[in-house]
């Protein structure tokens, strides 16, 4: 039985309405002639062995509550924007959402991890029609957000493709890198703002 008990296709039908809303709201911007919110979404259902791993690395018992409530992102979608104020535009948004609530913020773009990871975390109390391990419904559900610009979210990946999937053999060197070229795409985030508001100012 997998630790997400009966709720397991529940959480892919949550995924499948989250990003549908998400998709509303960017459409929303668009119909009143504005920006787009992001370049692309990337959703996922975090896989039973992933939470089974999770809930033992922070000690919780490995139950379907520990996966639903101690650990709230089951359900995880990546919002990738091309500029720094589109994250805030969709910060915005999402905050002013009826359907969901925000129970927690984490600013990884102003205080950048140690190893350069830059980021801008939410998780969401989700109002779904499905009933909830507490027996609600409609019932609730939380949904972790990550909002990344283009570049955050390519070093992101190359740096989890670097340190996760090869012996690295000198991993001290590698991390020096890697926070220089972080700090390097945050720097190019910057100009590229700035390029886009000397734009919209002529």
């Amino acid at each position: 039985m997998s630790i997400y008990g009966p709720y397991e296709e529940t959480l892919n039908e949550i995924l499948l309405d989250v990003e549908d809303r998400i998709k509303q709201l960017n459409r929303r911007e668009l119909d009143k002639h504005q920006p787009k919110l992001y370049e692309h979404l990337i959703g996922r259902v975090k896989t039973p062995s992933s939470m089974e791993e999770k809930c033992q690395r922070k000690n919780y018992p490995l139950t379907t509550e520990s996966a639903l409530r101690r650990c709230r992102d089951a359900v995880g979608i990546r919002i990738v924007c091309n500029f720094i104020s589109d994250i805030d535009r969709c910060l915005d948004v999402l905050r002013n959402a009826e359907w969901c609530s925000v129970v927690k913020e984490k600013d990884y773009i102003t205080k950048s991890k140690p190893n350069g990871y830059r980021s801008y975390h939410l998780i969401l109390d989700v109002v779904e029609n499905y009933r909830d391990i507490g027996g609600n419904n409609p019932g609730h559900f939380f949904v972790e957000i990550q909002l990344r610009t283009i570049a955050m979210d390519s070093w992101a990946s190359l740096e989890h493709e670097i340190k996760y999937k090869h012996h690295v053999k000198n991993p001290e060197r590698i991390g020096r890198e890697l926070k220089r070229c972080a700090d390097q795409l945050a720097s190019c985030d910057i100009q590229m703002e700035t390029i886009r508001q000397l734009i919209r100012e002529d």
